[in-house]
């Protein structure tokens, strides 16, 4: 067995508080896998349907004994328990048979993203000392130039493409792993206080940020998400395109479903007309997706040619999704759009509209029953409805960085800015309304202080996306010599529409109709780009780089 030492965890002091709901029962046997794979199995639901890919369906019967498979080849190279596996894969079965495994044999699953880059790969596979990183042969690219940096690891197991080219390469390939293992069924003795996972920040801010989540997180986590969120059963279908090997696709894809014994359909890369032929293909009946696809399928001229009818409830988080697109798919569907907030430092969901099925647009919903959340002012004092302040939260997952002092105590800093008191910071300015729905402002690192007011930028930018001519906008807070900063709208204009000044005035004057005059943007500027993750987020670190050198012309509004 492995042994991880005591350094790779920070001091005992700055740990979050966890606290378990007196509902949610550590299973007898704590193996991740045994909860959601085996217990159905033994349970006699074998043959319900675990995973859908395109034409592929795989039961839970056959789920469990390619993960069996995979596990005892990974035993037979040398993995034990606690040691690290990174995954870096593109959405299908073979991503869940290997997190199965690695799991199985008590081992740590790392999740990586598909769109990282070579420093990125080499940064995190150093960092969680991978003994084996497993990928798939359409993203072996970037691997291939991070592999002379690797430093703990043995080898690459290739998944897909012709197994003698990749072993010519000397590479693993994941092929004769899953026909020649051994299908003994077997879950390595592991502790509810082992390490669960290692989930990875998405790193827009700096190097990844490495996440230690324990084995009661993830049970904890799974219970309580398909309890009051998704209440998955025998016969649900959950869809969407997260990358089942990273951060929030892993909670979605490959724990929560899982544990309420339902199928999940699986689609490789998100297209509008991939996804609806999905939902109507394979009638599924919940749909989750980052507010960006949503946007994207509402725009999506053939949208209507599609039946969609099987869906009975549909999901969001991982950005503001914004009352204009809440309304939009309410008016399209008849459905809500149920939207939560969750965080990678706490594995999955801590909020959701669907708690009770009462959606408020705009909200990011109610605590979820178990997560304990308070919104505090700069003096740690609970906030009245209404007043802005930071989400702080004790519950039974939170922030845990893994090897605090590396890179001179990079995280370590992090860690006890991140916890106060056993609270959780997150980051998130928000508020709350007299029924206790809390309401994302932004980022507390994005807010805007200007002449005393704290200003959200997604607020503005909701605004100034109600007029024709903007096809999309960011807003930062710029420096002001008087009033500390002020708003800045970086406008992207609709074709037909020509940049001037008068126009910026025009779309500033239009707001006044939206928000509060002390949150009018006093500076425009117009651009043909925004800077964007590939999945959609807005990268205001480089707009605010932007404005410092001045990229774009800056048109100033007294």
């Amino acid at each position: 067995m492995a042994k991880i030492p005591e350094n790779y965890f920070p001091p005992k002091e700055y740990w979050p508080q966890y606290t378990y709901p007196e509902e949610f029962i550590m299973p007898d046997n704590p193996n991740p896998v045994y909860a959601l794979l085996d217990k159905h199995v033994d349970g006699g639901r074998g043959k319900r349907t675990a995973v859908i890919f395109g034409d592929r369906v795989m039961s839970y019967a056959e789920l469990q004994e390619a993960s069996c498979r995979v596990a005892n080849s990974l035993a037979d190279l040398g993995v034990e328990k606690q040691d690290r596996v990174a995954i870096r894969m593109v959405n299908c079965p073979e991503a869940l048979m290997a997190i199965f495994a690695i799991m199985r044999l008590g081992a740590i699953p790392v999740p990586m993203s598909p769109l990282w880059s070579k420093d990125e790969i080499a940064f995190t596979l150093n960092n969680a000392e991978g003994k084996y990183i497993i990928v798939s042969a359409p993203l072996m690219e970037e691997v291939e130039k991070a592999k002379g940096n690797f430093q703990y690891t043995k080898n690459v197991i290739v998944v897909g493409g012709n197994p003698k080219d990749w072993e010519a390469k000397g590479y693993l390939s994941f092929d004769p792993l899953l026909e020649k293992g051994s299908s003994k069924v077997f879950t390595e003795k592991v502790e509810p206080d082992d390490i669960g996972v290692i989930l990875y920040t998405s790193g827009t801010t700096g190097p990844p940020k490495g996440c230690i989540h324990f084995v009661k997180e993830l049970l904890c986590e799974s219970y309580l998400v398909n309890k009051y969120v998704w209440r998955l059963v025998e016969g649900d279908i959950l869809g969407g395109s997260a990358p089942v090997s990273f951060a929030a696709g892993f909670g979605t894809f490959a724990l929560i479903p899982f544990y309420g014994g339902a199928t999940v359909c699986l689609i490789g890369k998100f297209a509008p007309d991939v996804l609806l032929d999905t939902i109507q293909k394979h009638k599924v009946t919940v749909l989750t997706g980052l507010p960006t696809a949503y946007r994207a399928l509402l725009r999506f001229p053939d949208f209507d040619k599609y039946d969609i009818s099987s869906l009975r409830m549909s999901t969001t988080g991982g950005d503001a999704l914004g009352v204009e697109t809440f309304n939009a798919w309410y008016e399209k569907t008849g459905q809500y759009i149920y939207e939560g907030l969750g965080a990678t430092e706490m594995v999955h969901l801590i909020t959701s509209n669907a708690i009770n099925m009462k959606p408020k647009a705009g909200s990011i919903g109610l605590a979820l029953p178990g997560f304990d959340i308070k919104v505090l002012d700069e003096n740690g004092n609970e906030c009245k409805p209404g007043d802005v302040g930071k989400l702080t939260v004790v519950g039974p997952t939170g922030p845990l960085y893994w090897k605090p002092y590396a890179d001179n105590e990079r995280l370590l800093k992090t860690q006890k800015e991140s916890v106060v008191e056993g609270r959780a910071k997150l980051g998130d300015a928000v508020y709350t309304d007299e029924d206790g729905y809390i309401f994302f402002v932004s980022r507390e690192s994005d807010m805007i202080k200007s002449s005393g007011y704290r200003i959200g930028p997604a607020e503005v930018e909701d605004a100034l996306k109600k007029n024709p001519a903007v096809a999309d906008v960011g807003v930062i807070g710029s420096p002001d010599p008087l009033k500390g900063e002020i708003t800045k709208a970086y406008i992207i204009l609709k074709e037909g529409y020509t940049a001037s000044e008068d126009l910026a005035r025009e779309l500033v004057e239009f707001c006044r109709d939206y928000i509060a005059i002390y949150k009018l943007p006093r500076a425009v500027a117009f651009c043909d780009q925004l800077p964007r993750t590939p999945t959609g987020k807005l990268l205001r670190r480089i707009l605010k780089e932007w404005d410092k050198e001045e990229k774009y012309p800056t048109i100033r509004i007294s």
